[in-house]
């Protein structure tokens, strides 16, 4: 009788952990190119985030307000500090810095739209005023970045408020870019570039380098607005306690905190990926250094970053901002990366949802483009109609969980109101780990 033949089992293939997929292609396309990896949007690894938080609704101890008789006010007033005119805005939700140029003039009037139905604000951006931008939005806040693309002295008294722009949480202490394939005569012209030629954004203001420096331009601002006009002053999320503290030094009406989660038009995938902070741990940290100067809400406080839900502005809310921007989300509203253009998702080597490319001017749904075709498939009217229905959603869902933890003003809730379900958040946040009364740091139990 023959020897059965030994059989040895064949062990499961399995991948590295620090060499996935993603990671070995990336290093085949770098291999391959020599050029780094250029992208939109904002970081797409798994961070801690407002998901990692929960509320602890009104029970016995709390006593809950009833949803459809008790009113839960959301208005908030941005500018208290200096400016003669505050903005006085409906909800606590506005729209972030996007450039026309980045975007196309169809979507920058939608936002405008939207913004103006629904009683808050939207942001100029990088390149400067466009007359739909403002035309159709009742509260303009004018971006002064370091670029000075499109900037004039005219439009900064047409706009409502000025935001000062320092970093940006997709790239703190790096500069923008916007692609020559993107610059139109429009464009060009706006910007007094060339067309066709990449333009990339300086990392820092060319006039002033440090915090005395940019008390002086907050000063010669407010000269120029008459004093009228709030001045915001916007960081990237990298050090928010002592960045803040500066702001605040140096005059600034509001500061907005801006999260590694928060999205850009393009810069460098390794940028985005692994540089400054969560918006979780960087919201407390602005937060703890208002109320060390004691300004907590005298100096108002917008964070972004990876906002998308009536509950991810309620526990921003909850952690001590005054209010909250949306960029992604309201590109997503729009129409970005919907799946109704999949097929020519696909046909771009991607599928709706992953899309990023938007340096490209590609975008099949007209949003991300200065292709004049492109663009038409974007309706600004019916857009601007989505985005107010979104910010409505988030809204309700805000005041839904304010009642629910006993509040009359979606201001009045607080990080009593909150538990964290991992270690990681609960430091960050600076609140108990569920079912605990421990936070990392601080003692409990």
């Amino acid at each position: 009788m023959k020897d059965e033949q030994k059989v040895i089992p064949q062990t499961v293939p399995r991948q590295s952990a620090t060499f996935s997929q993603e990671i070995n292609s990336e290093i085949r396309r770098a291999a391959a190119t020599g050029i780094y990896d250029i992208r939109g949007g904002g970081a797409k690894r798994h961070l801690p985030h407002f998901d990692d938080l929960l509320f602890l609704g009104a029970s016995i101890s709390r006593y809950p307000l009833e949803g459809y008789r008790e009113r839960c006010e959301t208005k908030v007033v941005l500018g208290t500090r200096f400016a003669k005119k505050p903005i006085t805005l409906d909800i606590p939700i506005t729209i972030a810095g996007m450039s026309f140029g980045a975007l196309s003039g169809a979507a920058k009037e939608a936002l405008g739209r939207g913004a103006t139905l629904s009683g808050t604000s939207t942001t100029t951006g990088d390149g400067g005023m466009t007359p739909e931008e403002r035309g159709h939005s009742k509260h303009l806040v004018y971006q002064y970045l370091p670029s000075r693309y499109g900037m004039n002295p005219d439009d900064l008294r047409r706009a409502d408020a000025i935001e000062i722009v320092v970093g940006q949480g997709a790239k703190p202490g790096g500069g923008g870019m916007l692609l020559g394939q993107k610059i139109s005569d429009r464009v060009a012209k706006m910007r007094n570039l060339p067309k066709g030629i990449d333009q990339r954004s300086a990392c820092r203001h060319p006039d002033w380098t440090g915090p005395d420096d940019l008390e002086i331009k907050i000063l010669e601002i407010r000269e120029i607005t008459g004093w009228e006009k709030p001045i915001y002053v916007k960081i990237g999320g990298a050090r928010p306690y002592y960045d803040t503290t500066l702001a605040v030094k140096a005059g600034a009406d509001v500061v907005v905190i801006d999260g590694m989660q928060g999205g850009t038009a393009a810069t460098q995938d390794v940028f985005i990926e692994h540089v400054g902070q969560p918006t979780l741990a960087a919201l407390p940290q602005a937060v703890k250094a208002l109320q060390d100067l004691g300004m907590h809400r005298k100096v108002q406080l917008i964070v972004s970053g990876g906002i998308r839900t009536g509950a991810d502005v309620a526990k921003a809310l909850a952690l001590g901002a005054d209010a909250v921007a949306i960029g992604t989300a309201a590109l997503i509203a729009l129409g970005d990366n919907d799946p109704h253009w999949e097929v020519e998702y696909q046909k771009l080597g991607t599928t709706a949802g992953a899309y990023d490319d938007w340096h490209e001017g590609r975008d099949p749904a007209g949003i991300t483009t200065q292709d004049p075709e492109l663009q038409k498939r974007l309706d600004p009217v019916q857009a601007g109609r989505r985005l107010a229905n979104y910010l409505k959603v988030m809204t309700l869902e805000a005041q839904t969980i304010a009642r629910a933890c006993g509040k009359n003003h979606v201001h009045n809730l607080e990080p009593e109101d909150l538990c964290a379900l991992t270690v990681e958040a609960a430091a960050m946040a600076g609140v108990p780990l569920a079912g605990t009364s421990w936070i990392p740091g601080r003692g409990g139990y």
